[in-house]
């Protein structure tokens, strides 16, 4: 219970001053606050050393500093790793068709949007989709007619017509 008190005073004493010292040293307040945090979290788990040191404070100063680097140095390796394979790659564009039929998926019942992905995106066939969902294969023919019938409607009060199962704006 000593311990647990000592650390609650030690805690209390110097956490926002800590927090500021690192804030300026970084230059970000939510990084300074969760480098702050992972520091006295590890200042707590090893406190019969910490608070023998010569200045706990700074003990706690110098590894929220170091948990912040370390944090940037992972940030920045991920970012070039993204960019390093991201090279040559083409990315194609969401087309508007695209966002129109998420959308109007999104307005059609869950079980009529499941068997409408499964079959037409997925590719799968009516006793696929029937196993997969464990539905009766007259079901999900059912749910799929339905699905069509609900995304023409979505998509024509979205200002599209549909025509042989292909969406083209207005």
């Amino acid at each position: 219970m000593r311990d647990t008190e000592e650390f609650d005073a030690f805690y209390a004493s110097s956490s926002q001053r800590v927090l500021g010292q690192v804030y300026a040293m970084i230059g970000s307040r939510t990084e300074a606050e969760d480098a702050v945090a992972e520091a006295y979290a590890r200042a707590w788990s090893r406190w019969s050393t910490v608070r023998d040191c010569d200045s706990p404070e700074a003990w706690v100063r110098k590894v929220a500093y170091r948990v912040s680097v370390s944090a940037w140095r992972k940030a920045t390796n991920r970012l070039r790793a993204h960019r390093r394979e991201a090279v040559g790659q083409q990315v194609d564009a969401v087309s508007v068709d695209h966002v129109a039929l998420v959308a109007a998926l999104r307005r059609i019942p869950s079980e009529q949007r499941r068997v409408i992905v499964l079959h037409h995106l997925v590719g799968l066939s009516v006793a696929e989709i029937a196993a997969e969902t464990r539905a009766n294969p007259n079901t999900v023919k059912t749910r799929l007619a339905r699905g069509r019938r609900g995304l023409a409607t979505q998509l024509a009060g979205d200002g599209y017509q549909t025509t042989g199962g292909r969406s083209h704006g207005a």
